[in-house]
């Protein structure tokens, strides 16, 4: 886990919001991660169409966003490495390296962004993240 640089950084909103997103997703807490999500949020990860997300659409609502978690995050261990963050507006990108093990011990390195963006209250209420596939599956030892 290295999330220094988020830590280190300016407060700010969406930022917040993102460490505890990458808290929550690390630790397991699946309580935690659906409970910053805004009733009509979005996920897309990643962006577009993808085994992941095959109509292109994102994970919209609470009901989808739970099943994203159970099926996409749950499974593995997750591990994130920032090393860029600008937050601006309601919304912060960070460009960094998810780790992933999956339940065959199978590990994959994904570079991406990762866009949050939070409603006044504070809540997340949408995140895309920008990732190749191909990229990531050609990373696995």
């Amino acid at each position: 886990m290295s999330h220094t640089l988020l830590l280190n950084a300016r407060q700010h909103p969406a930022r917040n919001a993102a460490i505890k997103s990458i808290e929550a997703v690390e630790s397991n807490d699946r309580e935690a991660w659906l409970a910053m999500w805004d009733e009509d949020a979005i996920v897309e990860d990643p962006v577009g169409a993808s085994p992941l997300d095959e109509e292109g659409r994102g994970h919209r609502g609470m009901e989808a966003i739970t099943a994203f978690y159970d099926n996409v995050i749950a499974p593995r261990e997750v591990r994130f490495h920032i090393r860029h963050s600008m937050a601006c507006g309601n919304e912060c990108a960070n460009v960094g390296t998810i780790t992933t093990k999956d339940t065959l011990g199978n590990v994959f390195r994904t570079e991406l962004v990762m866009v949050y963006k939070v409603n006044d209250a504070g809540k997340l209420v949408s995140m895309r993240a920008f990732w190749e596939l191909e990229d990531t599956l050609s990373s696995g030892f």
